[in-house]
């Protein structure tokens, strides 16, 4: 399998090296920062950083319209990256997103930098064991589709969902020891869940 990292902000490294021990021998993962990069792709991770940048970045090189393309192609937002992929942005609507999850969201919902804390979530689909949640300036999915599936939440705002071949998280998995997140995304890419 073919997993890229979009390479232009946030803890890029971080998913690699999360990506290379949580996926399997055989697969091939690597920075992207290219539109001709996603051609081949089996999964993609689009990390934190700043959305609207991000956002300025993918359609300057044209990686928005290689995503389309790529059929096949599963994604997993973080942080800035699920709004990325979100359909709609609250008090942002003529920002930039993929639209490609029936999600509605709310940036930066917890509060400024200074308001970024750490939970226990509980995620039935990775066990019965926590997964300890790094938020900053973390956003919160006020509305999902019919389609959406809630895979965690905090005092009852959803943190965690799928939509089919997209996962997106409001807190940044990367900063954890756990792989237990991204094995469940590569699983997800693969057809296994």
């Amino acid at each position: 399998m073919k997993i890229g990292v979009l390479a232009f902000q946030g803890d890029v490294e971080e998913h690699i090296n999360m990506a290379e021990r949580a996926s399997e021998l055989e697969d091939d993962v690597q920075k992207l920062s290219k539109a001709a990069q996603v051609e081949g792709l089996d999964a993609l991770i689009i990390p934190g950083g700043e959305s609207t940048t991000q956002g300025k970045l993918i359609l300057k090189y044209g990686i928005d319209k290689a995503i389309e393309k790529n059929d096949n192609l599963a994604i997993f937002g973080t942080c800035a990256g699920a709004i990325l992929i979100s359909n709609r942005i609250i008090g942002y609507e003529s920002q930039f997103s993929l639209k490609k999850m029936d999600i509605i969201i709310e940036r930066n919902a917890f509060g400024r930098q200074v308001e970024s804390f750490e939970a226990q979530l509980s995620i039935p689909v990775l066990g019965e064991e926590p997964f300890h949640a790094v938020f900053i300036r973390a956003p919160v999915i006020k509305k999902a589709g019919d389609n959406v599936k809630v895979l965690a939440d905090v005092d009852n705002a959803v943190v965690l969902a799928r939509q089919g071949k997209y996962l997106v998280s409001s807190f940044h998995p990367e900063l954890t020891r756990d792989i237990r997140l991204h094995k469940y995304f590569f699983d997800m890419a693969r057809g296994r869940v």
